[in-house]
């Protein structure tokens, strides 16, 4: 994606110079990886040492003098070893086997050039509680280190079976008084028991031989799985990091900061990223100075095209916005009114699908853009170059973890870069309130890390929000004046695609001083918010009932603290992804109105399905179904999600198997796979337009369908395709009636379909079926190679009822009709072309049927497919169908999925 500056997102990172200060080193079991991949993350990143993890060492292929030159090669001290554990007060039997491991150890550390062994208070059930024999212990322990050039650092867990507090472990160290033994300071043990930290106080600083930096969140969770699985870098969590860190400080401690994070998220994580992150937390947790002032969101930059941009551009119009300019080199696109300003720019490189808007780039007006630079480079925020012509201001911008750029400005120069169009205005709406953006979970807390630590922003606690479809989770990130907010998202939970798919979405809220003006001005385009919602507001807040009227009204959204009060509404989605929102601060309102988010997403899916089936012209009169065949090499849970991502309506499935080679999809018979095809299909709106294929041969009972039909009426299936390769005419009508009185009880119609190489082969055949059956929901179905190369008549077709045709089978053919059946065969299931592609008479066929019929595209091109997958095959068969049967020239939606 390129923003303004003309640079793609996601710049690789390049840190040649290292941090100064104190000694900042990784546990390498925080990264992901063999030790070779963690420590290449390390040097990365700038530590000057790392921790080695016992597993790491076990591990790994290199021996004990390549680990210490690997290490010298990239600059990094071995600064401790970790953990060595369940050692003290245990029975000297045990203590025998402890020493020896001890001296077989010590000795491997020492030829690594490890400084300090780590050793966690014990956990063992051989272990008792006695201080003096653990004292006595640990001094041997101490001596067998000493030989071996090392020290000790004693460590209370948090859940150790005796010894458990920083108090208790500097009590034992005391009374062991060996040079070589000291304490190893932990800040989620330490934390956890004592929230204070005041116990380190009192510890010397040269009795302080290694301390660990960990931030953790405020649950109830078990506190060794915490531990284990759920730490977070310093600053992300509710631990008070910071002041651990201060009064480490105090005891004039010397020596390393060790990040020590056990976190499942980092362990599987690129290592490099997060290592980088690490260092990060650790640089913003030390520095000293303050972050420049910052005093406002100067714009938000959405990366559109030429589907997205008028769909963008006609909702700010709406809100009030004006075109004010146009860049003087590049086709960006002001948009103002007030001073909330938004730039849509129609050149970025877009890695997103066709159709789809996104925010790029923020810029956020500081009191010194050079030293604000400076601090994100400090921080190892990559700082983009940046494309401009010889006149245009030079703004200097950094790269968030997702890659969108951050502008860091401090006057207006920047708008000397656009040529007036339209005077800019202040109607309803005077700046940015807030920028809201959606991560991966994987991604959640690098992008808060990204926005504390190098804007220096004061991130919130996180809200969990019920959305419709699963447990969002949302943090928020402000300066002290509040007037630069980030809202961050994330789907902890996430399964697969919301559909209608929103990837990620993002919203813009602007600012105004009275919400209800504002949408009443906006009133067509405000998103429509249910009754049920003003009945449950009512009872929750006694609200004047003029005040209620006038918020339902008028679809504003309303939540209040203990402070003031928040009005908002929103616009339905645009461009698949990003959307627009009012909102109204009353009294010192802080938050972001979460009661009433969840409203807002269902209003806005409703909408969304509702667009996706509302053509867009009046004389549009069909829904087009995605036929199985199209794309069989997706499972139905796929093709649903591939319809809805084009723009289908419906699916038609296909449950049995007709060639041996084709896949088989049992949904009659698989429980799963039906339970995940229904979600798929409530998720997406998406409907099953027919089942198939109940094909009657003279060895077949009609009653071996009945679990088929079934299956096709728990998916709400309408119709059923039928067919009839039995020469005996009384027979197959007989069938025929019968599979018809067996679907009519679920619902269903039984259509039947003419191939021309079965023994019903043509119209006229399938007719003296149906009226020899009549079965009143018994109806043909065309399908437009069938009816051709049967050489049925159009004028036949005219002729028959209209209630017997219920939808279509479209597509188009070469118009070579193959000589024999084998070359019919292939055609019809490997070779089929897009409308207007071959020599059909689509025109005329569809023309001769009843007006209304949904079209079923069944255009199987196996060649195709293998090129560009099942996915965009649908795609690309919606598109050039509607391209070739409703053309309309100014209709970009119709080359964009929905």
């Amino acid at each position: 994606m390129m923003t303004i500056d003309g640079f793609s997102r996601r710049p690789l990172m390049n840190y040649p110079v290292r941090p100064s200060g104190r000694r900042l080193t990784i546990a390498t079991h925080c990264l992901s990886g063999t030790l070779e991949d963690k420590l290449a993350a390390a040097a990365a990143a700038r530590f000057h040492g790392v921790e080695l993890a016992e597993s790491d060492l076990v591990s790994t292929s290199w021996g004990p003098r390549r680990i210490r030159d690997e290490c010298a090669r990239r600059g990094l001290a071995v600064d401790a070893y970790q953990p060595f554990s369940d050692f003290e007060a245990v029975p000297p039997a045990v203590l025998r086997g402890h020493l020896r491991r001890a001296e077989r150890t010590f000795a491997v550390l020492g030829e690594i050039g490890v400084r300090t062994v780590v050793v966690s208070s014990s956990m063992s059930g051989d272990a008792v509680d006695d201080d003096e024999l653990a004292a006595e212990q640990l001094r041997a322990l101490a001596g067998v280190a000493e030989r071996n050039g090392l020290r000790l650092a004693y460590e209370a867990l948090a859940w150790g079976r005796f010894v458990n507090t920083t108090a208790h472990a500097w009590r034992i160290v005391r009374m062991a008084d060996h040079p070589a033994l000291g304490l190893c300071l932990d800040s989620f043990h330490v934390l956890i028991k004592e929230p204070d930290a005041k116990s380190i106080r009192v510890v010397p600083g040269g009795k302080i031989f290694h301390v660990q930096l960990a931030d953790a969140p405020g649950t109830a969770m078990d506190v060794a799985e915490r531990s284990r699985h759920h730490r977070l870098f310093p600053g992300l969590g509710e631990l008070d990091v910071a002041t651990f860190a201060r009064y480490v400080d105090d005891t004039g401690y010397d020596g390393p900061l060790s990040l020590e994070v056990s976190n499942d998220v980092y362990r599987q994580a690129d290592p490099r990223h997060a290592a980088i992150n690490g260092m990060r937390s650790v640089l913003a947790l030390k520095a000293d100075e303050k972050p420049p002032e910052l005093t406002g969101i100067v714009f938000t930059e959405l990366a559109v095209d030429d589907i997205s941009g008028p769909e963008v551009s006609h909702a700010l119009t709406a809100l009030g916005f004006v075109n004010s300019g146009k860049h003087r080199s590049k086709p960006v696109q002001l948009w103002q009114q007030g001073t909330a300003r938004i730039l849509l720019n129609f050149a970025a490189q877009r890695t997103v699908a066709p159709g789809t808007a996104t925010v790029c780039a923020l810029a956020v007006e500081t009191a010194d853009p050079a030293r604000s630079t400076a601090r994100a480079e400090r921080l190892l925020a990559p700082v983009l170059p940046r494309l401009r012509q010889p006149e245009e201001a030079d703004l200097a911008s950094i790269a968030a973890p997702d890659g969108t750029s951050i502008f860091l400005v401090r006057n207006e120069s920047w708008l000397r870069d656009f040529q007036k169009v339209t005077s800019p205005h202040e109607k309803h709406i005077d700046g940015i309130d807030h920028v809201s953006l959606t991560d991966e979970v994987d991604d959640f807390d690098e992008s808060t890390l990204f926005y504390r630590a190098v804007l220096g922003l004061s991130a919130e606690g996180t809200t969990e929000i019920a959305a419709p479809f699963g447990p969002i989770l949302s943090r928020a990130a402000a300066d002290p004046g509040r007037r630069v907010r980030i809202a961050l998202n994330t789907a902890p939970m996430r399964r697969g695609d919301w559909a209608p798919v929103i990837p990620n979405p993002q919203h813009v809220a602007f600012r105004t001083g009275d919400a209800i003006a504002a949408a009443r001005a906006m009133r067509e385009h405000v998103l429509k918010i249910p009754e049920n919602y003003y009945a449950d507001l009512d009872a929750r807040f006694e609200l004047a009932p003029d005040f209620l009227a006038a918020l339902r009204e008028h679809s504003v959204l309303y939540d209040r603290d203990e402070h003031g009060a928040y009005l908002h509404f929103s616009t339905e989605m645009l461009g698949h992804r990003v959307f627009f929102a009012v909102v109204q601060r009353l009294d010192g309102y802080d938050g972001y109105g979460p009661a009433g988010a969840p409203v807002r997403m269902a209003a806005q899916r409703e909408r969304r399905l509702l667009k996706l089936r509302q053509r867009k012209e009046p004389d549009q009169r069909h829904d087009f179904s995605l036929a199985h065949l199209t794309a069989l090499s997706l499972s139905p849970p796929e093709l649903v999600d591939a319809a809805a991502e084009a723009g289908y309506r419906y699916v038609g499935l296909r449950l049995t198997r007709v060639t041996p080679q084709e896949p088989h999809y049992p949904l009659a018979t698989d429980p799963a796979l039906m339970r995940t095809t229904k979600v798929r299909l409530a998720a997406t709106g998406i409907e099953v337009l027919d089942i198939e294929l109940a094909r009657i041969s003279p060895d077949e009972d009609p009653r071996d369908f009945q679990r088929f039909l079934e299956a096709g009426a728990e998916l709400g299936a309408r119709h059923v395709i039928c067919q009839l390769p039995d020469p005996d005419r009384a027979r197959k009508t007989d069938r025929f009636a019968l599979l018809c009185e067996m679907a009519r009880p679920l619902g269903l119609t039984v259509d039947l379909e003419f191939p021309s190489w079965t023994e019903t082969p043509d119209l006229n055949s399938a007719v003296r079926v149906l009226r020899g059956a009549a079965q009143p929901n018994a109806g043909i179905l065309v399908d437009l190679l069938h009816f051709a190369r049967s050489g049925s008549s159009v004028a036949d077709l005219r002729q028959l009822p209209a209630e017997w045709f219920h939808f279509v089978h479209v597509c188009d053919a070469p118009p070579a009709v193959p000589a024999t059946n084998e070359g019919l065969i292939h055609t019809a299931r490997f070779e089929r072309l897009f409308p207007g592609e071959g020599g059909i008479d689509i025109t005329g066929i569809l023309g001769a049927l009843p007006p209304g019929l949904p079209y079923a595209l069944e255009i199987p091109r196996a060649t195709l497919v293998a090129q560009v997958g099942g996915k965009e095959h649908a795609r690309l068969a919606l598109s050039r169908t509607r391209d070739h049967l409703e053309p309309r020239k100014d209709a970009p939606w119709t080359d964009a999925p929905s």
